[in-house]
């Protein structure tokens, strides 16, 4: 049966994402800090904060475990806070990029190269920030990251048959607005069912 992963589940995207999945007949795990379903029925929940590799692995093992090697792994995890260049703490921004670039890493690292074995598969990452804002450093600077695995991941596993792409949200998200997360999970599953000709590496959701 084809299997999804989402990492990083929440109830916006992640719940919205892992619905579309589950309503074309994928086997869904979900990781998160809270191990939560979402209320959604038929998920398998995984518990995990992103930012410790050794939960997340640990995680991961377990979900690849029930699921094997997924068809489509979404990571959606980010710690998401205003921070200015003149407040900069080191050790908040290295707390921040653990979870926002690091989890992307070590995500990628255990999932993709077995799907580049199997020949397919697809690796999408939730991006935002498409220019740096000065009032959300951590965030803009952890976007900026995960847009640029997402290059090397393409360049690295792309002939192999793995589709590395990310979702740029470029606003808050919120139901009944132009950034409804329902909305934007059509991206993933679009991005996922892509013939390898058409592949896209980066789709921007502007909410227009």
């Amino acid at each position: 049966m084809p299997a999804a992963m989402i990492v990083g589940s929440g109830p916006g995207i992640g719940r919205s994402v892992a619905r579309r999945f589950l309503e074309e007949g994928l086997d869904v795990g979900l990781i998160s800090r809270t191990g939560s379903g979402l209320g959604l029925d038929g998920v398998r929940t995984y518990r995990a904060d992103c930012g410790d590799e050794g939960e997340l692995r640990a995680a991961l093992d377990a979900a690849t475990g029930a699921l094997g090697t997924p068809d489509v792994v979404v990571y959606n995890a980010a710690i998401i806070r205003p921070d200015s260049i003149g407040e900069a703490d080191a050790r908040a921004q290295l707390d921040a990029w653990a979870v926002n670039v690091v989890g992307a890493l070590v995500t990628a690292a255990h999932v993709v190269p077995a799907m580049a074995r199997r020949g397919s598969g697809t690796f999408i990452v939730t991006g935002g920030m498409p220019e740096p804002k000065p009032a959300y450093v951590s965030l803009s600077l952890g976007k900026a990251g995960v847009r640029t695995l997402v290059a090397m991941l393409d360049e690295e596993y792309g002939p192999s048959g793995v589709h590395a792409a990310s979702v740029t949200v470029a606003g808050a998200v919120a139901p009944g607005t132009p950034f409804d997360p329902d909305d934007i999970a059509q991206h993933y599953w679009r991005l996922h069912t892509q013939p390898r000709d058409a592949w896209e590496r980066e789709v921007l959701h502007a909410g227009t």
